[in-house]
């Protein structure tokens, strides 16, 4: 049976992401964000998080998504 792929967006909400994969904040920790005990993270979304840290949000979303697809 063939698997499912999963495909992140950046309007995507951190909560929500991390709804699908707990182990994802490993990659958001690797982009310096490290706030997943606030609950205002868990509304925003990747895009909006990257802006706040200054991070591609493009090359975060693609690392999140070869993550959860491999």
């Amino acid at each position: 049976m063939k698997k499912k792929k999963i495909a992140v967006t950046k309007t995507m909400q951190i909560g929500e992401v991390l709804r699908i994969n707990p182990n994802v904040k490993d990659v958001l920790m690797g982009f310096g964000l490290h706030c997943f005990g606030c609950p205002m993270s868990q509304m925003e979304t990747l895009e909006e998080a990257a802006a706040v840290h200054g991070v591609d949000v493009d090359l975060m979303i693609e690392k999140i998504n070869e993550f959860l697809n491999k």
